[in-house]
């Protein structure tokens, strides 16, 4: 006795299609499961054959196999157990029902109630592309996996449910994206509440346009880390696609909500400093994301740079560059992708008051040096804005006037992200930090007297090719929220100065 049931697999990003075979023979009572399963792979039995009997089916007796095809790939994970319960009853001829262009995913309990499993999004729509026209999933995941059109989508809380369905016992409701609620609008700090600190204000503004990473150094309390947690209320809004992809990691990582059907507003991610390199990059004998990529589309905060470890920081230089990062272990390399504006804060010194009007520093000979060193010259110069950030003084600090407001500055930041998303349009590039070379020299067109202040500065600040390419996109964006086509004198100028930072500091350290 033999039957096969379609479900998904997931690795890494991708899914893909599953048949779940089972023959049942005569012999003595054994359960197999063949096909690479995984540790959690291989006590489904358990929890099938108690789902089974809960369910008011019997168990059946004899040799059975179970075999998860392609048998090339390894499997883990919990999804398998309802698409395993419904072909041992089909094959023990319990059941019958049309199973050809259905799917099925969802991880069983003991009693037959289906628990919610990760990576529902990516294989409903692994479903779609193999040509499934239904895919039954747990009510967990029904927002998520309603966002799927050309697919029918039917959640259930139990196995029982679907399998009353499938008899045509009863009936269930194929799930519909107007069934759940919008996201809640996350609350974000304003930036109406930062006293002084324009330039500083200026350069988020900017970083926020054009997805540029950032760099603030100044001593304690003069507001970089108010500053950085005000950042998300100025973001741009997300496009459907980026939207699209974020959820996708949410899912895989296991990090969304039930009631999420799509992930609206870009990531904030602030992990401590005592965080592991895995951590940071992703991990595990079969690799998931880790806060790189949990903050794709949006922002890594890393607060007191130095504080972290050598190694988590030198993680950063190549994915933060390339806006991929691949994990290799023995299960296979896997990539996850991590386009994120990178925002550090660090201060000068070990006590903080290098450089300070006021306050003398209190570090030994070479202490502040040696603490500027833990952050290399590479990841430096991927840092595409360097931003002093002062002390305030007084009378700034006790002023009556009112900052400007989050909302306006989001809408001059949506506005020049609308003029790159035109001007990108087709090429797969999402904001100007993300251009390559060729796309920088095709749209950063400089006036003749642009061309000589970038000159200028190239010679005397010593600049790097990298470093060269960054100030072009950088003035690109202060063009772009002017609403210039050309970069102008001032452009230019402004990006140079965000790049001179490091001079002051690094050089006299």
């Amino acid at each position: 006795m033999f039957s096969k049931i379609h479900s998904t697999g997931l690795l890494g990003m991708e899914a893909y299609p599953v048949e779940v075979e089972a023959d049942i023979s005569g012999g003595l009572p054994q359960f197999d499961i063949v096909g690479l399963p995984d540790k959690s792979v291989s006590e489904s039995r358990n929890r099938v054959r108690s789902a089974v009997k809960n369910c008011g089916f019997d168990f059946p007796t004899g040799r059975i196999t179970v075999n998860l095809a392609p048998a090339d790939v390894r499997k883990e994970g919990s999804v398998y157990d309802l698409p395993m319960l419904l072909s041992l009853l089909v094959a023990s001829r319990q059941i019958t029902f049309e199973h050809d262009g259905l799917a099925f995913i969802g991880e069983l309990s003991l009693d037959g109630s289906l628990r919610k499993i990760n990576g529902a999004l990516p294989m409903v729509m692994a479903a779609r592309a193999a040509g499934m026209r239904s895919i039954f999933v747990p009510t967990q995941n029904a927002a998520e996996s309603s966002v799927v059109s050309g697919i029918n989508v039917y959640a259930a809380a139990s196995a029982m449910e679907i399998i009353e369905h499938l008899t045509g016992r009863s009936q269930l409701s194929c799930v519909e994206p107007s069934s759940f609620p919008a996201e809640p609008q996350r609350r974000c700090l304003d930036f109406s509440d930062v006293k002084g600190q324009l330039e500083a204000r200026r350069a988020l503004e900017v970083a926020a346009a054009g997805g540029h990473n950032i760099m603030m150094i100044g001593p304690p309390g003069s507001g970089k880390s108010m500053l950085a947690k005000r950042l998300p209320s100025i973001l741009p809004d997300m496009t459907f696609e980026e939207s699209l992809e974020t959820t996708k990691i949410y899912s895989i990582a296991g990090a969304l909500s039930d009631n999420t059907r799509l992930i609206r507003q870009r990531p904030f991610r602030c992990p401590h400093h005592t965080i592991s390199p895995a951590g940071l990059s992703g991990g595990g004998s079969v690799p998931k994301p880790g806060e790189l990529s949990l903050a794709n589309n949006g922002v890594l905060f890393l607060d007191e740079l130095p504080e972290f470890s050598r190694n988590a920081m030198e993680i950063l230089r190549q994915p933060v560059e390339d806006g991929m990062i691949t994990i290799s272990r023995v299960a296979g390399t896997l990539s996850f992708p991590c386009s994120v504006m990178l925002v550090c804060a660090m201060n000068p010194c070990p006590c903080g008051y290098f450089g300070h009007p006021a306050k003398k520093c209190t570090c030994p000979k070479g202490a502040a040096a040696r603490y500027l060193d833990k952050v290399s010259g590479p990841l430096l110069d991927r840092l595409d804005i360097h931003i002093e950030v002062p002390p305030v003084d007084f009378d700034k600090l006790s002023g009556n006037g009112e900052s400007e407001r989050s909302s306006d500055i989001r809408e001059r930041v949506n506005n020049a992200r609308l003029i790159q998303q035109k001007r990108f349009d087709g090429t797969g590039i999402t904001c100007n930090a993300r251009m390559d070379p060729a796309t920088t020299k095709s749209f950063c067109r400089l006036s003749a007297q642009a061309v000589v202040v970038l000159e200028k500065a190239f010679s005397s600040l010593g600049l790097s090719a990298r470093a060269y390419d960054k100030i072009l996109r950088v003035a690109r964006t202060a063009a772009d929220l002017d609403g210039s086509e050309t970069i102008e004198t001032k452009h230019i100028s402004e990006a140079i100065q965000y790049r001179s930072l490091d001079r002051k500091f690094w050089r006299s350290g």
